[in-house]
């Protein structure tokens, strides 16, 4: 496997801004995952600066990692209180941060771990496109349709990729027609999957296996999205992921298989309990290997992705491989399957941190030769007043 990238780069120091939190219900994962990619940053290479945003979408330069909860039990999040405000510069083509005090950090590339909507879904994507600034990930087009459980499926599907049968259902629908919402779920088949059509880590996400169930599922879904999808569940199906890294000419990496410690790879089973187990390499015959490997960057492609995916499948033996749902801001935690499949594939964690502001780099570069990003001003310039 020739992996993107090229060899681990030993040039000029980077500052990298590290951007985590959101309004997301995904917020408290951003802040673990944010915590795992900071120990990844060498400190002899990254100066890093720590962007948290709250749940209310204020930005904050904090001087670490937010710690857990006092008393235990719940997962580190984004406070007010934390730091003081920042934002980015409103100089055209100025790669800077603004303290509230007037303070400008520049910086060379913004690293957005942030999970779920605002942040994953082509938002901030858009305002660092606007802002002149390179970032790692996905571009906007691809972190929208990545984020969108409906719309991918129908992007997949065109490119030739089996898919999990369906059901979207926007909230309007499911308010004016919720009989025929019925209908059409049960010619799905039970068991079913509800979830919100913009939303990850298992947020929001309901098993039904009877009919009658069907309403307070939705119910739990709309809360956090305006579109639902209802899914047919995959019964006897193994849990695969790939992972996909890389711009032009990205490589998969070795799948691997969850093995849930619950029922289903709940919200519980993902981050909370420890009964989830992840074996990598997957169990798998070669073909079948090869099959997930070829469809995750068929399915990488298709939305034309940038930098990172994890892509999801089901796999019923002998050789049913059916996508599922891709992920352009994959976890980060300790216990995620993204940087744990690139370990097996022979990239270290500190290594796939590099590649991916590397690769960063190299989109914003082709970007601007293309002139779809400005020059930047001369140092001199930015402080000068008009004439």
């Amino acid at each position: 496997m020739t992996l993107p990238g090229g060899p681990a780069r030993r040039g000029p120091r980077r500052r990298v801004a590290l951007v985590f939190g959101g309004r997301s219900a995904e917020h408290e994962i951003s802040v673990v995952s944010a915590g795992s990619v900071l120990a990844a940053l060498d400190p002899e290479r990254y100066d890093v600066l720590t962007i948290g945003i709250d749940k209310a979408g204020r930005w904050h330069r904090l001087p670490g990692l937010p710690g857990p909860v006092e008393g235990g039990g719940a997962l580190p999040s984004v406070r007010g209180d934390q730091g003081p405000g920042i934002a980015l510069s409103r100089e055209r083509g100025d790669a800077a941060l603004v303290g509230e005090d007037g303070i400008r950090e520049e910086i060379d590339v913004v690293f957005p771990i942030l999970h779920g909507p605002y942040g994953e879904d082509g938002t901030i994507q858009g305002m660092l496109e606007l802002a002149g600034v390179p970032y790692v990930g996905a571009g906007v087009l691809a972190s929208a349709l990545g984020m969108d459980k409906d719309i991918q499926k129908v992007v997949f599907a065109a490119a030739g990729l089996p898919v999990v049968p369906y059901l979207p259902v926007p909230e309007r629908e499911w308010e004016d027609d919720r009989d025929g919402v019925e209908a059409r779920a049960a010619g799905l088949g039970l068991p079913l999957f509800v979830k919100p059509a913009t939303l990850g880590s298992s947020v929001g996400i309901s098993k039904v296996k009877k009919l009658d169930e069907l309403a307070g599922a939705m119910e739990e879904a709309l809360s956090y999205a305006r579109k639902a999808v209802i899914e047919r569940a995959m019964e006897g199906a193994r849990e695969i992921e790939c992972a996909v890294l890389g711009n032009d000419d990205p490589v998969a990496s070795v799948p691997g298989e969850i093995l849930p410690g619950a029922e289903w790879y709940d919200y519980r089973a993902k981050y909370l309990d420890q009964g989830t187990t992840l074996e990598i390499p997957a169990a798998l015959p070669d073909a079948v290997a090869e099959a997930v490997q070829r469809m995750s960057i068929t399915a990488f492609r298709a939305i034309e992705g940038a930098g990172m995916a994890r892509v999801d499948f089901f796999y019923r033996e002998p050789d049913e491989v059916v996508v599922n749902e891709i992920n352009t801001i994959p976890g980060f935690t300790t216990v995620s399957m993204y940087p744990k499949l690139w370990e097996a594939s022979g990239l270290s964690y500190p290594e796939l941190v590099d590649r991916l502001v590397e690769l960063a780099i190299e989109r914003h570069h082709r970007e601007r030769k293309r002139g779809r990003v400005p020059d930047e001003d001369p140092p001199s310039a930015r402080n000068t007043p008009p004439p």
